[in-house]
């Protein structure tokens, strides 16, 4: 494969990722401060809604290994854009009502496009090296995207609030032409073989996979691991660090730390196996954020080194557990399936950790934007996501030569 596929397959990731951003970082730092909703509705509507959001891939996935891909995408992409306009750009009244209907919309078109866009990367990749190539130009592109999201919204507005609802109507444009390069000039891939299973038995199927099983419990300590800081990043800039207009270039040296990191976990996976370039990535991760415990008020430049730090990690748990599971889905014949419930476990991670951290947030007396709560903050911010990262560790560790693919 080209590298012009390679880079042209992964182009339509940035739009994703750009809209990803907003969707699960600013929105309920927006929603709270701009719309001024209280953090337990907050919270709820976003459990709920993210939990609705992670229940329908498993048959999205189901639904992707019976049409073609390059098609689901295509059709999921308008009210991927819509939702994600009016998400940004609540009125004034029935704030509640708005954001949970424009969050259902975003989602449904976001999960359909992003299940099917992973299979099919799946299908043109024709062995684990491409399918590690195209995850890596699919996962490098977000991240540029992510970094446009961080970097505009301090450039288009002088108030982060309104930065944030002039996003919404950048990704239109850029959504129209990364879709018109990727599906110029990538194949539809091979046809796919499941399309006669129901939906319990495919589902069975994917759960059958001892591999896959294992890959998933480590999944999903990593990603509790990664979601919860995810959630909490702008409060955490903002009243520990006491410097909220620093937050969006430090989540663009984040991003393009991660983004940078790629090619060196596409060549140490190669070199040593994928499951051992992501232990050593999860060690560097634990290593570089325990420091975000002993920061406080204008601590930015060693915050600054740990964003690096755990940027540079970020770029295997981006490209590598996702390659392995390519592999284990063109093995079974059915990937849609396969990152199907793979999105549904990253969703349900990342609903966790705001419909259980923002309400508990409030419970130990934390308040945006004040000085009561900060130690509650720290904690949930910092320690709690080492627990999970150890864990996931661990089980990665113990389960290294069992996961079967290895490279």
């Amino acid at each position: 494969m080209t590298r012009g596929t390679v880079l042209a397959y992964g182009l339509l990731g940035l739009p994703l990722a750009f809209a990803a951003l907003p969707i699960y970082v600013h929105v309920p730092r927006f929603y709270a401060e701009t719309a001024g909703m209280a953090l337990p509705l907050l919270g709820a509507i976003l459990l709920g809604a993210r939990l609705l959001d992670a229940g329908i891939d498993p048959w999205l996935g189901w639904l992707a290994d019976r049409v073609r891909r390059p098609t689901m995408v295509a059709v999921a992409l308008l009210p991927f854009a819509l939702g994600f306009v009016a998400l940004l750009n609540p009125p004034e009244t029935y704030v509640a009502a708005w954001l949970l209907a424009s969050l259902a919309l975003t989602y449904l078109g976001f999960s359909a496009a992003s299940v099917a866009y992973q299979a099919w990367g799946a299908d043109v990749g024709e062995d684990s090296s491409t399918r590690t190539r195209l995850t890596a130009s699919r996962e490098g592109f977000g991240l540029l995207g992510v970094v446009l999201a961080a970097a505009l919204p301090t450039l288009l507005a002088p108030e982060l609030g309104e930065g944030i609802a002039r996003l919404a109507w950048v990704l239109p444009p850029v959504l129209l032409v990364a879709a018109a390069i990727t599906f110029s000039r990538v194949a539809d891939g091979h046809p796919v073989v499941a399309a006669a299973q129901p939906l319990l038995p495919s589902l069975r199927r994917v759960f059958a996979d001892l591999a896959f099983r294992r890959l998933l419990l480590i999944f999903v300590a990593n990603g509790i691991a990664a979601a919860l800081p995810a959630t909490l990043f702008l409060f955490f800039v903002a009243d520990v660090l006491g410097s909220e207009k620093a937050s969006g270039p430090l989540l663009a040296l984040y991003f393009i730390a991660g983004a940078a990191s790629l090619p060196l976990w596409v060549r140490l996976s190669s070199a040593y196996g994928r499951p051992m370039a992501w232990w050593a990535a999860m060690l560097l991760s634990i290593v570089a954020f325990a420091g975000a415990t002993l920061l406080g008020t204008g601590d930015l430049w060693p915050f600054a080194v740990i964003c690096v730090a755990s940027g540079l990690a970020l770029g295997a748990d981006l490209a590598l557990p996702a390659a392995i599971a390519a592999d284990l889905g063109e093995r079974q014949g059915q990937a849609g399936a396969c990152f199907g419930v793979w999105n549904f476990v990253a969703k349900l991670n990342l609903a966790l950790a705001a419909g259980l951290s923002l309400p508990l947030l409030g419970l130990l007396g934390y308040v945006p934007g004040q000085d009561s709560g900060l130690g509650a903050l720290t904690f949930a911010y910092a320690l709690l996501p080492l627990g999970f990262k150890a864990v996931a560790a661990l089980l990665l560790w113990r389960w290294r030569h069992s996961l079967e693919i290895k490279s």
